[in-house]
């Protein structure tokens, strides 16, 4: 008897381009939400556009997140009690959006994501990315209701947070594989329609690299819908598997050896050049990775991520252990391995 069954959620709408944060009541409307909304957002984001956002609402509450962190999510759902809104506007990069995902799981109420950069794929998913200490945990939750993401915001942020976007995405292509790994050596669960949407997002960002570049709102666009495709990718696995492998152990661990030095989505990328090396070697796809990522302006070494080269060997050898996720690390890489990876990849 075929037993099987999944619940998937996504987004319910997606609004993507120019001008699109003036569509946001619009949008919230269409939902057919209720009650008073509790816009979630951080200093910047709030200066940027939360003055354009609270204009589209009657009566709404603001609540600034500093950090995304456990304590700013309980934060968070004491101040939302107080207020008892009937949803949340997210608005803003990780530190928002994670926050608020988590709280309004918590909540049981529904959400709305703004994105005012195009850092990483969570504007979008079922996930949340919380720091604690000298870790990092992704958390299940429900995904927002829309999602809507203004390319004219977009393109001004900060160049280093959309490259950062552009490799976490770039990073996907060895998430899959190891994913596809574990499904042939450890008979995990795996989904042919969510790896290979993910895994398409990825080739087509590297076949655009040459056409993303800084002040470009076309890049934002471009950068902006992978970054849903991917985040849905995830949604449809149920799991953050067809965006992280080995190459996010890698960046997870180096956050813990160099704490704040690169971004997430960096760490991601160099990760991604070596363990596409440990998967197919020298003749594998590790040179159309690192060619994609130096056209973004995204870092293919150690000196470029502003770690050491002893930094990166650390990291690549014990990554296998932050979690129990079968991938080309697990069961480790010895420290000679791993000098030779980095060494003919270039990162060191």
């Amino acid at each position: 008897m075929f037993e099987k069954s999944t619940w998937i959620k996504l987004p319910r709408s997606v609004l993507l381009g120019h001008g699109m944060i003036d569509e946001l009541g619009a949008a919230v409307e269409d939902l057919y939400l209720s009650g008073r909304p509790l816009i979630v957002t951080s200093p910047t984001p709030n200066e940027v556009a939360g003055d354009r956002v609270r204009a589209q609402f009657d009566d709404p509450a603001t609540a600034v997140v500093d950090e995304a962190s456990f304590d700013a999510v309980e934060e968070l759902i004491d101040t939302a009690e107080a207020v008892d809104p009937g949803y949340l506007v997210a608005l803003g990069g990780g530190k928002p959006i994670d926050t608020a995902k988590m709280a309004a799981d918590h909540l049981n109420v529904g959400f709305v994501s703004v994105p005012t950069a195009a850092s990483h794929d969570g504007i979008v998913s079922g996930r949340s990315s919380i720091p604690e200490g000298d870790t990092r945990h992704s958390v299940a939750a429900d995904p927002p209701l829309a999602v809507i993401a203004d390319t004219d915001i977009l393109v001004d942020a900060p160049w280093e947070l959309t490259t950062a976007g552009c490799a976490d995405i770039i990073s996907n292509y060895t998430a899959v594989k190891d994913w596809r790994l574990a499904r042939r050596l450890r008979n995990a669960e795996y989904s042919e329609y969510a790896g290979a949407l993910s895994e398409m997002t990825a080739e087509l960002l590297v076949a655009s690299a040459d056409s993303i570049k800084p002040g470009l709102e076309e890049s934002a666009w471009i950068v902006g819908k992978a970054l849903v495709s991917s985040g849905v990718a995830m949604s449809i696995a149920g799991s953050s598997r067809p965006a992280s492998g080995a190459e996010h152990l890698f960046s997870h661990q180096l956050d813990r050896i160099a704490p704040g030095e690169a971004l997430h989505g960096h760490q991601a990328g160099v990760g991604s050049i070596m363990t596409e090396y440990l998967h197919s070697g020298e003749d594998g796809q590790w040179t159309a990775i690192r060619d994609a990522l130096a056209a973004i302006d995204a870092p293919t070494t150690a000196d470029e991520l502003g770690v050491s080269d002893e930094d990166v060997i650390e990291a690549l050898t014990s990554a296998h252990e932050i979690r129990d996720r079968y991938t080309i690390l697990s069961g480790g890489v010895n420290e000679e391995a791993a000098i030779e990876v980095a060494t003919t990849t270039g990162v060191i």
